[in-house]
């Protein structure tokens, strides 16, 4: 059974808005833990693979079903390992980890280990799939 992520609303203009594939059951763990680190709710999370889905003037949903998006406070698109990066820097106990990510040579290690990661999802998620219809 897929865990559907439900979005938390709209999304405000001031807020940062994360795009990503409910669908993935990687994926909707990964925001689901997220979400648990969010007690203000300062992040919108938007589950792309939804009918209808909005995703802005800037992002197709099939670019957003493929890799994860967030869309900054003043409107600016960031993808990747960068998305994560901003998500670290909203989240309390994820702010360290955000301040290390942030170095050129640390973030690009960590875009390509991302870009490696997204030619296996996949395989990951299907496994995942096979083991929870198993239980």
């Amino acid at each position: 059974m897929t865990q559907n992520i439900q979005v938390t609303g709209d999304a405000d203009p001031a807020s940062l808005t994360v795009y990503f594939d409910g669908s993935c059951p990687l994926c909707a763990a990964e925001i689901a833990y997220y979400r648990g680190q969010d007690p203000s709710r300062v992040i919108c999370f938007r589950d792309v693979s939804q009918a209808g889905a909005s995703t802005g003037p800037d992002l197709t949903r099939p670019q957003a079903m493929k890799r994860l998006h967030v869309r900054n406070h003043d409107g600016a698109l960031v993808s990747g390992a960068a998305a994560f990066v901003r998500i670290w820097e909203e989240l309390p106990g994820w702010r360290w980890a955000a301040r290390i990510a942030k170095r050129r040579r640390v973030l690009g290690v960590l875009e390509m280990g991302y870009s490696a990661f997204l030619h296996v999802r996949p395989l990951i998620s299907g496994g995942m799939r096979w083991l929870r219809k198993r239980r």
